[in-house]
Parts: structure tokens; sequence; C-alpha cells
């Protein structure tokens, strides 16, 4: 399956920001399979409003009025999140999927946004954004999916750089730098189509090797090899 699973180290570090910039690179599909909150203008609006080149836009399987964990959205509506329902649409194009939160934020009870990674079996992308106490919750997150035995493709950083932070990030864990998105004063779609022009030749090669790396997805990652 060719795509990418985009997780953030928290919420609002701009993984919405992201996942248009990863779409217009690859002329992709996207999927918010869980919106909480924004409904009057969803991620898959902002993915139409600000890209050019863009695939199908996937309906969400499960929207919520309130800005939360989607657990908690859910709950407050007296709703249950079947993750077994979450499947990922029939594509024809590379597919972007965009998580709620982060990484181990609530999906139900007992489950939480790793575990729908783990069931999409999609490489993940991972946003951080610089602020202080970043590094910690970067590293927290890259640990979590390392025990996961998560595939990670990458990182992103997003918004004013540091680049102090982020060396010690990419030096600590050796992940592998896919870009650096600058903060956008006026979001607008030349931004969008700019800053995918830049980040394009770094995907593509990814892309490539997915279909091989699901052939052994039962496998531990070599976390050395990024």
């Amino acid at each position: 399956m060719k795509g990418f699973f985009v997780t953030g180290i928290g919420t609002d570090v701009g993984k919405t920001v992201v996942s248009a910039i990863l779409v217009e690179a690859l002329k992709a599909d996207y999927w918010k399979p869980i919106q909480a909150g924004n409904l009057d203008f969803t991620d898959t609006d902002f993915i139409k409003e600000f890209t050019i080149n863009h695939g199908q836009l996937h309906n969400e399987e499960y929207t919520f009025q309130d800005a939360v964990s989607p657990y908690l959205a859910a709950r407050n509506v007296d709703k249950i999140i079947d993750i077994q329902h979450l499947k990922i649409p029939k594509i024809n194009n590379p597919l972007i999927v965009e998580g709620a939160g982060g990484f181990m934020v609530p999906v139900t009870e007992n489950l939480l946004i790793k575990d729908l990674i783990n069931k999409l079996q999609l490489p993940v992308i991972l946003v951080s954004m610089n602020y202080l106490g970043s590094i910690n919750h970067t590293l927290l997150t890259i640990q979590a999916m390392k025990n996961e035995n998560v595939n990670v493709a990458g990182i992103i950083f997003n918004g004013e750089a540091n680049p102090e932070t982020e060396n010690y990030i990419l030096n600590y864990t050796r992940i592998k730098l896919l870009g650096k998105i600058p903060k956008a004063d006026i979001m607008s779609k030349g931004f969008i189509v700019q800053q995918a022009g830049q980040i394009r030749e770094k995907l593509i090669p990814l892309l490539s090797g997915i279909a091989e790396q699901s052939s052994s997805a039962d496998l531990p990652i070599d976390y050395e090899s990024f």
C-alpha cells in the first residue's frame, strides 16, 4: 500500500499543513478517518482549499463536534468508535492519512492512535514543532513508535526553526529528516505548492520502497538505519 500516516508530537503542531504539502507533492489522496472539532472547516476542507494537485478527498468515517480526543468526543455523544471499521479506502494514487492529535491519543477506552497506525500498516511521518519541551515530546514519541515496531519514514519540523533543537533530535534518534516547513505568515496555495516542491524528491524514493517493506511488515524495524 503506497502512502503515509501523518502523526504529531502533540496537537496543533501542524499535521494538516504538512499533510497538505504531502498531498500536493505526491498528487495524493487524503483521508482523515476521525475529525474531532472544527466541523465548520474540517481538515479535509483545508486540503481542498489550499492544494492544487490533490487526488480524491475521502470522507471522514467519524465526525464529532467537540475538539477533544476522539474517545472523549465520541463518549460525549454516547458513541463508540469501532476501529475495525476504519479501513483504507480504495485508491489509485498515493494516500495521506492524517491522525487525530498525537501517537498516544485515545480513540476508545482501550485503544490509541498507535493502534490505528498498526492496523492500517502505513509508514509514519512524524510532525514536530519547536517549543520549550518539544525535544522531550519528540523523543518520547519516537521511543513509543520504536517500542511498537512502527515503520517511521521520517520527521518533518514545522514552524519557526531552531537548529540546535532539530539537530539534537536528529542526532539522538537518527531519524530521517524529510523537511523543514517555515511558518507561513499567510496561508496560501502558493505556500503549499512551494513547500511541496522542496520536499518531493525525498518522498518519491520512500514511496517506491513501501511495497517491499509491506512484505516484511511483521519484522522489527531497525531504527539505526534511519
